[in-house]
């Protein structure tokens, strides 16, 4: 039953975080639960949603406990030694070069993108989980990247996990915060929450601005991955 209600508890360890913490920001109305008998319950759906909404916002210290307890969820231990992002990504899903010009023309470029990777079994279901997202709140982080992804896992709509990653030199509308151009495109298609979860908890750590700018620049799909992996090595160094 992965979308029974938690308890504080439960909702503390699913996100990494103190159940004190949890229950102050609860109180507040800061997070996404409803009392019933007195206590805090938190629908798993409805924190998935929340915490991709907020992920841009948590520091790396908070960054780092929410990706170690979705892997320690995932059933390993705490980092294993994976390419969480870049093992996800492979030289046929990354076009430096996207051909479009509008918010709908980038989601359906991005699925095609996804489907030249061979392992895309529904690329219309896809378009369809996308566009849906996007039209409850933009993707776009305030950084000119953003990272479209369905509202919810899709595990049969492709073969296995992937990430396909794109680039607009000039930039295009997509949601950004004070009308910023977004350049970088993270198509996130996982097959469970806490993968999903994991996943978007990495990249935020990767993005940081000393990173973007390269990745903007990078003159091949090759050049651009080593990048990115090169960050990843970093920011698994730091974690242990």
């Amino acid at each position: 039953m992965p979308y029974r209600s938690m308890s504080i508890e439960e909702f503390a360890k699913h996100v990494g975080m103190d159940a004190r913490e949890v229950l102050k920001l609860a109180d507040r109305g800061k997070l996404p639960g409803h009392k019933l008998g007195g206590q805090w319950r938190f629908n798993r759906a409805q924190v998935t949603e929340w915490l991709q909404q907020e992920m841009h916002k948590l520091d790396k210290a908070r960054l780092v406990a929410l990706e170690d307890s979705m892997t320690g969820q995932l059933g390993g231990a705490v980092d294993e030694g994976r390419m969480v992002v870049t093992e996800l990504i492979g030289l046929e899903g990354v076009d430096l070069a996207l051909p479009a010009k509008t918010r709908d023309s980038v989601l359906r470029e991005l699925v095609r993108l996804a489907s030249r990777t061979g392992l895309l079994y529904d690329p219309d279901g896809l378009l369809e989980a996308l566009v849906e997202r996007e039209s409850l709140g933009s993707t776009a982080l305030p950084c000119g990247v953003a990272i479209p992804h369905p509202r919810q896992p899709m595990p049969y709509v492709s073969a296995e996990p992937l990430i396909c990653v794109a680039r607009l030199p000039s930039g295009v509308a997509f949601g950004g915060k004070n009308g910023q151009l977004t350049r970088l495109f993270f198509l996130i298609c996982c097959h469970n929450d806490r993968h999903h979860l994991q996943v978007l908890a990495r990249l935020m750590r990767l993005l940081d601005e000393e990173t973007i700018e390269p990745l903007a620049q990078a003159d091949s799909p090759e050049t651009f991955l080593k990048l990115l992996i090169a960050q990843e090595d970093k920011v698994r160094a730091h974690s242990r």
